[in-house]
């Protein structure tokens, strides 16, 4: 019998480094090891999306993600199925689209800001990861992502982070924090966390391979 899949949860506010702590995790695996699903991908339409009092569409609330077409797709990675999906590339017109497939692993890491308020998916988890910066650092982040990657003038980068990133980020990610079991500290480097998680997964696979003899 198949060993069940290990299942991170890795959260934190916009603009701790969760995208550049992914992407070096990432670099260290190949698919068919770590499988690595975020949030991001799930986004509803741009046109079902809820506006705020100013018009601004808010995209920092749980009801803007399919919350649970998410949840389904990690039972379906959890039961062995391959999940294909189309990027989702807010409001960048210039990024095109790509069509991305997730296919079932011994570890798989679910990454996203409200990854720990959808108590079915929480429940799930085998190790729950939070990353936390400064309040500067995260809004420095924050600009220079948005206007780089989803194409926000800085007056709608700075409106953003005040009306809709700072109050989600207290309501839906911050009460998360104690409840955790490794917090990492992502004001100057995550390097040291990084490789506590990598020794962690690597025990996984390994117990993996030697189950499936």
């Amino acid at each position: 019998m198949k060993k069940r899949p290990v299942l991170i949860g890795i959260t934190g506010g916009s603009g701790s480094g969760k995208t550049t702590f992914i992407r070096e995790l990432r670099s260290m695996y190949t698919p068919e090891e770590v499988c690595i699903i975020s949030q991001d991908d799930f986004y509803h339409p741009r046109q079902e999306q809820k506006k705020d009092r100013e018009g601004v569409i808010n995209f920092d609330l749980p009801s803007s993600v399919d919350l649970k077409k998410f949840a389904e797709s990690i039972r379906a990675l959890m039961k062995g199925k391959t999940i294909t999906l189309q990027e989702y590339h807010f409001n960048n017109k210039s990024k095109k689209p790509r069509t991305l497939q997730f296919i079932p692993a011994p570890v798989i890491v679910v990454e996203g800001l409200f990854i720990f308020h959808i108590p079915a998916l929480k429940s799930m988890l085998d190790l729950k990861i939070y990353i936390e910066a400064k309040e500067n650092l995260k809004v420095i982040r924050r600009i220079k992502r948005d206007q780089v990657e989803r194409n926000y003038p800085l007056d709608d980068v700075l409106y953003r982070y005040e009306k809709h990133v700072l109050p989600a980020f207290e309501r839906f990610i911050l009460p998360h924090k104690d409840d955790v079991d490794l917090i990492i500290n992502n004001n100057t480097s995550f390097s040291p966390a990084l490789k506590v998680l990598q020794g962690y997964i690597n025990q996984t696979i390994i117990k993996n391979k030697n189950h499936e003899k």
